[in-house]
């Protein structure tokens, strides 16, 4: 990168305030007070990011009149259900090539348990009113490299004769650029229904006001501390109380878990993001998007980017860094060299916007696991469900696993509790230094294999046997 770019790009980030576009918000709402005494209820779910949020309410769905508490050790939404890019997605699988990867058997009914899911979100979005900008206008994967290009062909084809495509069309580059116009854009894969775009903090906050709305007692800044059995249900104690209840479900994700067996089956991967400030009409022409699509390029570290409510582009991705030893720090949410590298990638993949400057810069933690997708379990003898494991693509995904949650603690045979993903768990990530070695050598080989056409080396077909991997 020439001197003279690099310093037209980072001049569009000298205003960029370091705070998530989303939750700079003066809608955002005031903190439930925090929990100081004793509480009892038949379900306490720990976490108040949409996990925790998705189960509290359909607990309360399911039965009106159980007791359910909720605790946050910060504020609901301020983590990754407040940073992210604001795809929900029908996927439960991190996308239908991993899911048909790792359960070729029951992809058929993942996919339709996925699409499901995502109505029931919409579904929702109305009955709550839950104003968070929700539009079902699809997503585009495009290609950027000519072998991308081809290899979206073929793997439309195979999803054609899988009978895999409803809803799908492959788009050469006229086409592509028909939809959003960009000189990097060589062809896409545009699934029209299977992905909506959303206010991923107004979600979160709607959410919080319709589990108070049906009687869940919410409680911010109220770290769950300690976990142990108590007669016959669980306590937890908090800072200034403790919990008692029948039933617990821990939504912390990528925060360490209550049930310590369970922690080494995910790694925090810090992810980016840019916003921009609003496009003017003659910017907007300028680009098309004329359907508002989300976007994502086909790389293995890969963008992705969307316009916001008020015609703002969110840019995101691609730099996926892990901390040695998993150790998850403030400073970590915030990388000016990768805020620079992600505005020069964003002029070039639209250079008729030079002159638009960045308004918000942040990261924030994924919780990643092995095989991408989330994974379940209990303890303490069916008392407690877990689920985590989300790898960036849980807007969606996580109202499924409160239902996966909800079903477990229940003791129940569901058509979700059947499922192969929920019965067995991802490999746990191995102790360091062998995890930070394994996940740096992935990382240096899918950047080598963006750079050589695609060609996955020796150390990443050995990583796709084991069912081992590192996705960006």
């Amino acid at each position: 990168m020439a001197p003279s770019a690099m310093t037209r790009w980072t001049a569009s980030l000298s205003e960029a305030q370091p705070v998530p576009y989303w939750l700079d918000d003066p809608g955002r709402p005031r903190p439930e007070a925090a929990l100081t005494g004793a509480e009892t209820c038949d379900l306490l779910v720990v976490g108040g990011g949409y996990s925790g949020l998705w189960t509290a309410l359909l607990a309360k769905e399911r039965d009106p009149g159980r007791e359910v508490v909720l605790l946050e050790g910060r504020e609901a939404g301020w983590a990754a259900s407040g940073r992210n890019g604001g795809f929900c997605a029908a996927s439960l699988t991190h996308g239908l090539s991993n899911g048909l990867t790792r359960w070729p058997d029951e992809i058929g009914k993942l996919e339709e348990l996925g699409a499901r899911n995502l109505d029931a979100i919409e579904e929702a979005v109305t009955r709550y009113g839950l104003d968070c900008d929700f539009e079902r206008t699809g997503e585009i994967d495009v290609a950027t490299e000519p072998h991308q290009a081809g290899e979206l062909r073929e793997w439309y084809e195979e999803l054609r004769g899988r009978g895999l495509a409803d809803g799908v069309e492959f788009l050469d580059a006229a086409a592509v650029r028909d939809q959003v116009d960009s000189p990097t854009f060589l062809a896409g894969l545009y699934d029209r229904r299977g992905v909506a775009m959303l206010h991923p903090a107004k979600l979160a906050w709607g959410l919080k006001r319709a589990c108070l709305r049906l009687g869940v007692r919410v409680y911010e800044h109220t770290p769950a501390l300690e976990l142990k059995a108590y007669g016959a249900g669980m306590a937890v104690r908090t800072p200034y109380g403790s919990v008692r209840a029948r039933r617990v479900a821990l939504a912390t994700n990528i925060f360490p878990n209550l049930v310590r067996r369970v922690r080494s089956y995910t790694v925090p991967v810090y992810d980016y993001a840019l916003m921009t400030e609003p496009l003017t009409a003659g910017q907007l022409a300028a680009v098309g998007w004329k359907n508002r699509q989300g976007l994502g390029d086909s790389a293995n570290q890969f963008h992705y980017f969307r316009l916001s409510s008020d015609n703002r582009i969110l840019w995101g991705g691609y730099d996926a860094i892990y901390p040695y030893g998993g150790r998850m720090r403030a400073e970590y949410d915030h990388r000016p060299e990768t805020y620079a590298k992600l505005a020069g990638h964003f002029f070039t993949c639209f250079p008729q916007l030079e002159g638009v400057r960045f308004t918000h810069a942040w990261g924030g933690a994924i919780d990643t696991c092995s095989r991408f997708s989330a994974f379940f379990g209990t303890a303490h003898r069916g008392r407690v469900a877990y689920a985590a494991g989300y790898t960036g693509l849980g807007v969606g995904a996580t109202r499924f696993g409160a239902d996966v949650m909800l079903d477990l603690l229940a003791g129940e045979r569901t058509e979700r509790t059947e499922l192969e993903m929920v019965r067995r768990k991802p490999l746990p990530f191995p102790p360091e230094p062998f995890a930070w070695t394994g996940i740096a050598l992935t990382k240096w080989s899918l950047a080598r294999a963006d750079a050589h056409g695609g060609h996955r080396n020796l150390w990443l077909r050995a990583m796709d046997r084991l069912g081992l991997g590192f996705d960006s």
